[in-house]
């Protein structure tokens, strides 16, 4: 029984899906008043869900139908996943497991994969450009993102349950207050803003480019299976970051987190695949072993 709350109630699907859906809406509104817009009511993003779910789903003849459906179910689930073991770090700290932040990073890539699988499934050129575009991001920001995730290992003395993290950094300092520890949240900030798929990082969406890329064929129930994954990690990213680097979550913290994603996306032309390649190993990577060494180093 309580298992079931955990998952599908708080901290879990019910509570990530509600804070997403109002993490959307902020996202949405802010940017509309920075362009002198008035932006959507507050369950906009609720109706645009209960909208997809209540449209008919069409399945291209071509391709894969099996991976197509489960990819975006498989997507949800594992978002939802990582969102309880997320939050359980932070609000039943007694019930986390050793090693729980290698599961949840590792569980991390899975939408990721599900994107890739399901646009390469539907045989439309597009999308499979999108599914292209999309593996070449993970494979680039995948790394810096587990160094970043090896200087809070190092600065806090291989700890590998959240909770400990957590409960560390509250008895020492945070780890973005050392030299290292700000380098790596910069790092893991931007890596957060590809797997999110927000700009300048939504290369393998590009609307105006290649009309939603692996998007381009879901419609229906399967399209919001997607939605509300990125609802889901909306919430699940922003807290990630916060535990690991500045000493837990609140309010205030998620809502910064937030507007500093909301103020990289409206001051930033999307990059080009290669632009980001270009960036992610002859700037970044670099960047993230020198954090570490400053990790080792005590810095």
């Amino acid at each position: 029984m309580r298992i079931f709350f955990y998952y599908f109630v708080f901290p879990g699907m019910l509570f990530s899906i509600l804070l997403g859906i109002f993490a959307s809406w902020f996202e949405r509104k802010i940017t509309a008043r920075l362009q002198w817009r008035v932006g959507p009511p507050f369950l906009q993003p609720l109706y645009d869900v209960l909208k997809l779910f209540s449209k008919e789903t069409v399945i291209p003849e071509r391709g894969s139908e099996v991976v197509f459906i489960m990819s975006p179910i498989i997507s949800f689930v594992v978002s939802v996943f990582v969102a309880t073991l997320v939050g359980i770090a932070q609000f039943y700290p007694e019930i986390g497991f050793q090693g729980d932040l290698i599961v949840v990073v590792y569980f991390l890539t899975i939408p990721s994969l599900c994107i890739i699988l399901g646009g390469a499934s539907s045989s439309n050129p597009l999308a499979s450009l999108g599914a292209s575009r999309e593996m070449k991001l993970v494979l680039s920001y995948e790394i810096i993102f587990w160094c970043s995730v090896a200087v809070v290992w190092i600065k806090t003395n291989g700890l590998l349950k959240l909770s400990n993290i957590i409960h560390f950094q509250t008895q020492t300092s945070p780890v973005i207050y050392s030299i290292s520890g700000f380098i790596a949240f910069v790092l893991a900030f931007i890596t957060a803003l590809a797997k999110l798929g927000r700009v300048p990082f939504d290369i393998a969406e590009a609307e105006t480019e290649i009309t939603g890329g692996p998007y381009i064929d879901y419609s229906g129930a399967l399209l919001g299976f997607f939605k509300l994954s990125q609802y889901v990690l909306l919430v699940a990213v922003p807290f990630l970051l916060c535990e690991l680097f500045l000493g837990g979550v609140n309010v205030l913290k998620y809502i910064i987190i937030l507007i500093l994603i909301i103020l990289v996306e409206n001051t930033n032309p999307r990059l080009k695949i290669t632009q980001f390649l270009w960036f992610a190993w002859i700037v970044l990577f670099p960047i993230s072993l020198i954090a570490i060494i400053l990790a080792i180093k005590g810095l």
